[in-house]
């Protein structure tokens, strides 16, 4: 039986022995334990077989017809006869044990608190495990990022526009490292807003160690989320799939110090990719830490300078995906193998318009037929896969 605590904190489970085999929580757990699967893999089996307790209970005839990998399918068999010795039954044990140890709260694809503008992106994590108020996913959000080694300048602007923002109903979303996103929970803090957190290993640990107390506080009056179990430690490979996260779960991404190597770079790609605005705050053209920022200028991201500039940018053109969806606007078309795969029409139309000449911006426009901001947009995007480059008298293709 499932035992869950109160409002905000949904998740928090006690699961007796005999229970966790039909338990909705543990079924989704176990999905993603499932061995020789990647996401995409699993993915694509939600949406062949929306009923996962359907899909746990199929037999091995059926399984093999669905391309389930040997390993995977052992699994699911282990799990059908209830086979605790299995070492993907007793992952999910372990995690069940340890959520329930540390006060770790599991969200699940299903789950009402699941945030809805997560779910539309690409590669939406199956499962968030969360710390504080899970309601706050239902509130706007505003991503702000930025460098590690923001200058005092960058951590003034990330307070006060943190600040500002969240006085302004946008609630700030970032990742607690160093630097910039620091700044940005402790300005929103500070002046009595929530914030929320994305980290990139489990909730009973605080990455970096220097921002632990900066994390009880975010615990304790906002939200901390993270698609690691307990016990998984911060690794590289964890935190460019954070920040889609971070992206994901905001209506625009805020800039404010970024160098030209920057994990910030990759942040703002992924907002463009799922759809969001991306926002920039200039800096000292003798500043390494503003060459990143001027960067995404120069390709079409807005210029910020009060909170003002991104109200008016998110007013004019945002609505939630589902509207989209709802008026028939069709879902972009993946971009096939090689050098385009992963993107959408709109992008592959761009590319397919430029030559290895450079091609100015009106001539793009006219051919393409797509108004400037969502060229530029375009533009961004293909010169940060390193596609495209711009040049003098316009753009042109570099792959």
């Amino acid at each position: 039986i499932d035992a869950t605590a109160g409002p905000g904190r949904s998740g928090l489970a006690v699961f007796k022995d005999d229970a966790v085999f039909s338990s909705a929580t543990a079924q989704w757990l176990f999905l993603t334990c499932l061995p020789g699967l990647g996401r995409t893999r699993r993915r694509e089996l939600l949406t062949e077989f929306p009923d996962l307790p359907q899909m746990l209970s199929m037999n091995a005839a059926t399984l093999r017809a669905v391309g389930m990998t040997a390993d995977a399918m052992a699994a699911i068999q282990a799990w059908q006869k209830q086979d605790d010795a299995h070492p993907a039954i007793r992952e999910v044990r372990t995690i069940l044990h340890d959520c329930q140890k540390h006060a770790v709260g599991i969200l699940t694809w299903e789950d009402t608190h699941y945030p809805e503008q997560l779910r539309h992106i690409h590669d939406a994590p199956l499962v968030l495990f969360t710390r504080g108020d899970t309601e706050l996913l239902a509130r706007d959000q505003i991503g702000i990022i930025g460098s590690r080694k923001a200058t005092p300048a960058g951590l003034d602007h990330a307070r006060r526009f943190a600040a500002e923002l969240s006085a302004r109903d946008l609630m700030v979303t970032s990742g607690l490292a160093l630097g910039v996103d620091g700044a940005a929970h402790a300005g929103a803090l500070d002046a009595g807003y929530p914030t929320v957190a994305v980290i990139g290993c489990g909730l009973d640990r605080v990455y970096p160690h220097q921002h632990c107390r900066l994390g009880e506080r975010v615990v304790a009056d906002g939200l901390m989320i993270s698609e690691y179990p307990p016990g998984t430690p911060a690794r590289a490979a964890h935190f460019p799939q954070r920040n889609r996260i971070i992206s994901g779960l905001s209506r625009g991404v805020l800039v404010v110090e970024a160098g030209l190597r920057s994990g910030s770079l990759i942040t703002a790609r992924m907002a463009l990719e799922q759809g969001r605005e991306v926002f920039a705050i200039p800096g000292s053209v003798h500043s390494p830490v503003a060459r990143g920022c001027h960067h995404l200028i120069k390709q079409g991201a807005r210029l910020v300078e009060t909170v003002e500039d991104i109200l008016e940018e998110l007013g004019a053109w945002w609505s939630p995906p589902l509207a989209n969806e709802a008026a028939g606007t069709p879902e972009p078309k993946p971009g096939g193998k090689g050098p385009l795969a992963g993107l959408d029409g709109r992008e592959i139309a761009v590319f397919e318009a430029l030559g290895y000449d450079p091609q100015s911006t009106d001539a793009l426009s006219s051919a393409t037929g797509l108004p400037a901001d969502q060229l530029m947009q375009s533009l961004l995007l293909l010169e940060l896969q390193g596609l495209v480059s711009s040049a003098p008298g316009g753009f042109q293709k570099i792959a």
